[in-house]
């Protein structure tokens, strides 16, 4: 029987792609810590300037223009070579979507850019549609025809379907992953300081469930204690290599490195 690999991916596997860490000692919110208003909810909804802001920020982050990386494309492989149960990722860039992952996979503990949806009637949108459109419309509201208000819309709030702070965690995320990577044989984790919580618990909840832990970063973290392997290599060439090798050693054929 094929292994069944969980991975929990944070904000290290995205910087080759273009995209800076937050956190991190160059981070976008440690060298400028008033851009985590971008991400405030309390802002958002009471403040039309900071909704303005944060809506033109996005579009204009590299968050929003970044393609997958080499690290991203292996994930993906891992999937296809039936070996992936789990896709967890702190990241909100959804490079794993537009690398080839599936939605059958992938939890989006912090929520996802790509999709938006309105505050009122939860009416759901493209977030690229949006962003088209920013322009004549910098603070979007939803054009949803009410079906219970002849000739009336909605013109609720839009929002990314990021999680701000002073969100709660999408419903389920959480105790999906917690039930995934009990089950799984092996858990790795991938470009994550592990200082984010409630996502960094899932190391030590693999721990307990004796699951053996492999962690890929190129800084140390306080659950380094607790793995079975470190990796300190570049991700995006460490992380394919170990995916060509799991492959290769469950007998799914002769990895070529090539892109799905």
């Amino acid at each position: 029987m094929a292994k069944k690999i969980a991975v929990l991916t944070g904000a290290g596997i995205s910087t080759s792609a273009g995209i800076p860490d937050f956190r991190g000692p160059d981070g976008v919110w440690t060298k400028h810590p008033d851009q985590m208003s971008v991400y405030d909810i309390d802002k958002f909804l009471t403040d039309e300037e900071a909704r303005r802001y944060s809506w033109r920020w996005q579009k204009e982050s590299p968050v929003w223009n970044a393609h997958p990386g080499d690290a991203h494309y292996a994930l993906a492989r891992l999937e296809q070579a039936g070996l992936l149960s789990l896709l967890a990722t702190q990241n909100f860039d959804g490079l794993h979507e537009k690398a080839g992952n599936s939605p059958g996979v992938i939890v989006n503990l912090h929520g996802t850019i790509g999709t938006s949806h309105c505050m009122r009637c939860h009416a759901a949108y493209d977030t690229a549609d949006i962003m088209n459109r920013l322009d004549a419309e910098p603070d979007p509201h939803c054009h949803r025809n009410l079906p219970y208000k002849a000739g009336q819309v909605c013109n609720g709030l839009i929002k990314t379907d990021v999680v701000y702070f002073g969100e709660a965690l999408p419903d389920g995320a959480m105790e999906r992953s917690m039930q995934k990577i009990a089950r799984a044989d092996e858990l790795w984790v991938v470009g994550s300081t592990l200082e984010v919580f409630p996502a960094a618990s899932l190391v030590p909840i693999a721990a307990q469930a004796n699951v053996p832990i492999t962690i890929m970063n190129m800084g140390r973290t306080q659950y380094d204690r607790l793995a079975t392997r470190i990796i300190r290599d570049d991700i995006a060439v460490a992380l394919p290599r170990l995916v060509d090798e799991t492959i290769a050693a469950n007998g799914e054929g002769r990895p070529d490195g090539s892109r799905p």
